[in-house]
């Protein structure tokens, strides 16, 4: 009986079958799952220039397969090829695209997108009528331009706004105008034929890799970006409100909350380092009167006259505040004497102030000032006692106004 060899050695000495792959193919299976992965991305975020880049992706997919296959007719194979040639540039197009929609710098126009149109048209018919070359050549140089003007724009996005993504992008971009014009170059050498330089094929797919790296990073910065954004606007808004709520709207000057909120911390400061403090209270002169003779308008225009000139000559480290209706209060860094003698200067400089031309006739100040103790805990009754001083130096200033008129 003859010996047999066992079923099971042939089986493990049988060689795998070899199994081709082809690299066009293989491109274009790549393009579809990043396709689906940006369509994921814009399902999550709704941002048009990421839609773009995945319509870009999705066009790749054709244009690989269209020169991928062998063609019965020579017709067939050119009208293959411009297609192909067409969807290249229109993925191009629509990387440009994106990149203006997400600069917000609108180069893209509606004429544009007509041209293409008609330069599709030219894609199909060219290499039917003039044969490949007239479409080679043309394609790959219109792709590399397209290319390398996306790859400045996200280049100026990585420069405006430091973007990773938005750079390696940027990269990419200009090394496929690069691989676009190299192969422009060599496009004599491949009419005639539909292969394509496995070199180039493999530069394009780790440049296509780093691509679609490139945009998912810079999706994601993005939401960074815009979260810093609306943060910041945030805090402006807050700003916004923490000094509406403490500032006066009509004159600009800080509230009486506001001084409840420094008083504390003034007076402890003063303590600490040994500062005299003051306070002078101010009403105008008349304002009821203004108010009811020429109306509430013009008694704001002479409370905001008021409140420019206190600023004017009270300075930036002291504080002035709009105490009520036609009342001023000032925390001033100075001994009593030196209070009074400001208060003194304040009324003849109002008096003597070139605008005071433009006010209501017998438009005035009273002040009065009172030195803050040390060991103060509370501004409250100092103020009530500046008020009364205030009072006493109206009630001098109508007496004087009196005994003038008497003289007359």
């Amino acid at each position: 009986m003859a010996w047999r060899r066992p079923a099971w050695s042939l089986i493990v000495s049988a060689s795998p079958p070899d199994i081709s792959i082809s690299p066009l193919r293989a491109a274009a299976f790549g393009a579809a799952i990043i396709c689906v992965l940006l369509m994921l991305q814009y399902a999550h975020r709704r941002k048009p220039f990421i839609l773009l880049w995945a319509s870009g992706w999705l066009l790749i997919v054709p244009a690989m397969l269209l020169v991928a296959r062998g063609y019965a007719s020579e017709t067939a194979a050119l009208i293959a090829l411009g297609l192909s040639q067409f969807l290249g540039v229109c993925t191009a197009t629509f990387f440009f695209w994106s990149a203006d929609l997400y600069r917000q710098t609108r180069l893209v126009q509606p004429t544009y997108l007509r041209a293409l149109i008609a330069a599709g048209a030219w894609f199909l018919v060219a290499p039917w009528l003039f044969g490949p070359g007239a479409v080679l050549m043309p394609g790959y140089l219109l792709a590399a331009m397209i290319l390398a003007a996306a790859g400045a724009l996200y280049g100026a996005v990585l420069i405006e706004r430091r973007m990773i993504g938005a750079g390696l992008v940027a990269f990419v971009l200009f090394g496929l105008a690069v691989s676009n014009l190299t192969t422009a170059i060599m496009a004599p050498r491949l009419t005639g034929t539909t292969e394509f330089p496995f070199q180039l094929l493999v530069v394009n797919a780790v440049l296509y890799t780093f691509g679609a790296l490139g945009i998912h990073q810079l999706v994601f910065e993005d939401m960074n970006y815009e979260l810093r954004v609306a943060n910041r606007r945030l805090e402006a808004a807050r700003e916004e409100l923490l000094q509406a709520a403490i500032t006066d709207p009509l004159t600009g000057c800080h509230n009486r909350r506001f001084l409840e909120q420094v008083m504390d911390r003034e007076l402890k400061r003063h303590a600490r380092f040994g500062l005299p403090l003051s306070l002078l209270f101010i009403d105008v002169d008349r304002f009821k009167a203004i108010n009811d003779t020429l109306g509430h308008d013009a008694g704001d225009r002479v409370l905001q006259y008021v409140a420019r000139f206190l600023k004017r000559h009270i300075r930036e480290a002291d504080y002035v505040f709009r105490w009520g209706g036609d009342e001023f209060l000032v925390l001033i860094t100075c001994v009593g004497d030196e209070a009074g003698r400001k208060a003194a200067t304040l009324k003849s400089a109002f008096d003597a102030a070139p605008e005071a031309i433009e006010l209501p006739p017998g438009i005035g100040l009273s002040v009065g000032s009172i030195e803050v103790p040390a060991g103060t805990t509370d501004l409250l009754p100092l103020v009530n006692k500046a008020d009364a001083r205030m009072y006493a130096d109206k009630g001098h200033a109508v007496a004087r106004r009196r005994g003038a008129g008497r003289k007359r």
